[in-house]
Formats: C-alpha cells, sequence, structure tokens
C-alpha cells in the first residue's frame, strides 16, 4: 500500500526532486544610439529628460531541464521632442529547471527569471549611459512578481472576452 501511495505522489510530480540552479547569466544583445550627439553637448539647453523605460521577458526550453530567460530593457531619453539616447539590453540566463510542477513554472520564468537578470541588465545600462557622455541613469528595482500577476489579469480579461464574443 505504502509503494502504491508512493508511485501516485512520483507520478504527480510530488516525490520528483525539485531543482533550480543558475547555470550561466550572460549579455544577448546591448545596443547604444545618442542621435543627437554631439549637437546634445554643444547647445547649453536645459537638461530635463524625460525617461521611458519598457521591459519584454521570454522564455526558450532547451533539452535536459534547461531554460533560456530572455529580460530586454529598453531605455528612451528624451529633452523635449528630441531622443538624446536609446538603449536596448536583451539579459539572458540559463537556468536548470526541473521537478516543478506546470503552476510552479510560470511564476518562476515569468518573475524570479527576470528579477535574477535585471540587476546586471541595469549595470550594463548604467556603463553605456556613462560611456556616451550623458549624466547618471539610476534605474530604480523592479517588481517583476506585480507585473507578473497584471500579465496573468490581462490574459484573463482577453480570454474572458474572447469567451463572450463567441
Amino acid at each position: 500500500m505504502a509503494n502504491e501511495e508512493t508511485g501516485a505522489a512520483a507520478a504527480q510530480g510530488q516525490g520528483a526532486e525539485q531543482v533550480f540552479k543558475i547555470q550561466r547569466v550572460y549579455l544577448k544583445d546591448a545596443s547604444f544610439e545618442s542621435p543627437m550627439s554631439p549637437q546634445v553637448f554643444i547647445q547649453q539647453s536645459q537638461w530635463q529628460p524625460q525617461v521611458a523605460l519598457n521591459l519584454h521577458t521570454e522564455t526558450t526550453k532547451f533539452e535536459n531541464d534547461l531554460y533560456e530567460a530572455v529580460l530586454t530593457v529598453t531605455v528612451t531619453v528624451k529633452n523635449g521632442d528630441d531622443t538624446i539616447y536609446l538603449i536596448e539590453v536583451k539579459q539572458a540566463g540559463l537556468f536548470l529547471i526541473k521537478g516543478l510542477s506546470e503552476e510552479r513554472m510560470g511564476p518562476l520564468l515569468g518573475s524570479f527569471c527576470p528579477t535574477q537578470l535585471f540587476p546586471f541588465a541595469r549595470e550594463e545600462i548604467y556603463s553605456l549611459v556613462q560611456k556616451g557622455g550623458f549624466p547618471q541613469l539610476p534605474l530604480e528595482p523592479v517588481n517583476f512578481d506585480a507585473l507578473y500577476a497584471q500579465h496573468l489579469q490581462q490574459q484573463r480579461e482577453a480570454a474572458a472576452a474572447e469567451e463572450t464574443t463567441h
């Protein structure tokens, strides 16, 4: 009887060993554009930057329980109507994940992995801004748990809207 219960638990994934390991963190892509250089440095206009931050995540499953999570951070800085600089960084990580249920994988890949990657992306953005000759751009921490919850809510609303139209 005990063997049957153990077998049933293992079949449901409850008895399986759960593993989460960061295998590698790496910069997948980075770009810096400053279309107003050198004019922006020559003109003594008022520096009142408007910063727009855009985040995007995607994941890819590979064999052997490996997952790649890619966090794309796009920063656009304008002064008035002029785009002063645009940065896009794709920070990636390779994660070993096994023994987790499907319902636990969503938050792990959609929230926890991007949370691990963001400090690396923030550091790269900071460095690119400095190399571009501009004042520091400290990015505030991001609550990826809240963003993931918002994403799920939007999916539920879209599914509900889809059901009512059919």
